[in-house]
């Protein structure tokens, strides 16, 4: 398993996570939990943004690690 695959597993799981923790909030009654699951859900996000910002730049200097590459059709 390459590095490209193993950070776009762990960004694929993050995000997962995060969309987890904002239906937790948006399933809840009690305020403080909503809060605190809203609050995770933010921050995951943000490590997410941060990790797709690294996969960007690992994929831009090093191709071959690239996880999704677009083919042209000649059709």
């Amino acid at each position: 398993m390459t590095v490209g695959t193993k950070m776009h597993q762990t960004l694929s799981s993050l995000e997962s996570a995060t969309s987890t923790l904002k239906t937790f909030a948006l399933e809840t009654q009690d305020k403080g939990a909503k809060q605190m699951f809203s609050d995770y859900a933010k921050q995951l996000e943000g490590i997410c943004q941060g990790l797709q910002g690294r996969v960007n730049y690992i994929e831009q200097q090093e191709p071959q690690y690239k996880v999704f590459s677009p083919e042209v059709s000649d059709k």
